[in-house]
């Protein structure tokens, strides 16, 4: 870094650990949730309740010694997340801070691939089924109980939908690509079939129309920290685009802290604070849309909103670091001129 640059040498170890710590944390509350939905520990806001803590009030009554133990547990793996971010930037002061944005970048866009892997594997297994049920094929293939079986949505989420959610993780691994071209491909393709199978052969079933719901909902949402990290989304840019260099760099760091953290911490914590929650609800319950043969993926645009959430913390979190790395003049790569994730 520049001479004016080498003064303010603390801000980039305090930089790297609040931004990698939001993604930490971030991880962490999805973990936690996840056990105390199918776990059934307790969580944290339930130890804190036991204890007294912060002035709530043990309405669910107290807990017994196992339970606390798993509070205990969960409230743990917050406290050692942050302190493994810390030894981590503590031992690595030689790590800049454009180095571990596009660390995590590299994760959200890992995220995305996965989550649009999943979409396309689901939505195509998921629309088969579907198809082979509305005419009567189902039993004749796979037998009376198995088709039975594949008519309950929390069946076929665990026997179908979980299997190729894995198979997806292990693709986006290999095949680092977020494939906006070709899902938005597959909508139109899918848009289509339903106008010539409506208007040309009569037929119609509401799985069709569930699948475009389906993909284009994934679209949109998890193309949002995609578009973040390329200045894709819309600005009020009545002063930003009067603002010099670091006067940008400014305007984004102070923006990604007090607005956009912030809003991917409500989406979780609103989402998912509960079992009865606008994430976790349709989740826990495999929920399904009212139409008996359409598919059963309804749960999973719930779903979607904690990709969304997950991603932009962390794209959040990369474009910070970017830009103190700009108001720091570390050398490296601008934010606006980064090699652009392949697609």
């Amino acid at each position: 870094m520049g001479g004016g640059a080498a003064a303010l040498d603390p801000i980039v170890p305090i930089s790297r650990l609040f931004g990698l710590s939001m993604v930490v944390l971030g991880l962490v509350f999805v973990l936690s949730s996840g056990l105390a939905f199918w776990g059934d520990w307790p969580g944290v806001p339930a130890l804190f309740a036991h204890l007294g803590w912060f002035g709530l009030g043990s309405a669910g009554g107290a807990l017994d010694s196992g339970a606390l133990t798993l509070g205990w547990v969960q409230f743990g793996l917050y406290l050692a997340s942050v302190a493994g971010v810390a030894v981590y930037v503590q031992t690595t002061p030689e790590r800049t801070l454009n180095a571990d944005s596009e660390t995590l970048s590299a994760f959200a866009a890992y995220i995305i691939g996965a989550a649009y892997w999943a979409v396309l594997l689901i939505g195509i297994a998921d629309m088969v089924i579907s198809f082979l049920r509305v005419e009567g094929l189902l039993t004749g293939i796979l037998g009376e109980d198995l088709a039975k079986d594949l008519g309950r949505s929390s069946y076929r989420g665990q026997a179908v939908h979980y299997p190729l959610m894995v198979v997806s993780l292990v693709i986006a691994y290999f095949r680092r690509s977020l494939g906006f071209p070709w899902l938005a491909l597959l909508i139109v393709v899918a848009e289509i079939q339903i106008v010539i199978a409506r208007f040309v052969f009569s037929y119609e079933q509401a799985f069709m129309a569930d699948l475009v719901r389906f993909w284009y909902g994934a679209l949109f949402l998890f193309a949002s920290s995609y578009t973040l990290i390329q200045e894709g989304h819309v600005r009020v840019d009545i002063l930003y685009t009067g603002f010099s260099e670091r006067g940008k760099a400014w305007s984004n760091s102070v923006g990604s802290v007090l607005l956009g953290m912030p809003l991917c911490w409500v989406v979780l914590t609103m989402g998912m604070w509960g079992k009865s929650n606008v994430i976790s609800g349709p989740v826990l319950n495999f929920e399904v849309t009212q139409a008996g043969y359409g598919l059963y993926v309804k749960y999973l645009l719930a779903a979607f909103l904690l990709i969304f959430a997950l991603s932009m913390l962390v794209q959040f979190a990369s474009y910070f670091l970017s830009n103190v790395a700009v108001l720091l003049r570390e050398p490296g790569h601008h934010p606006d001129t980064r090699e652009h994730v392949a697609v």
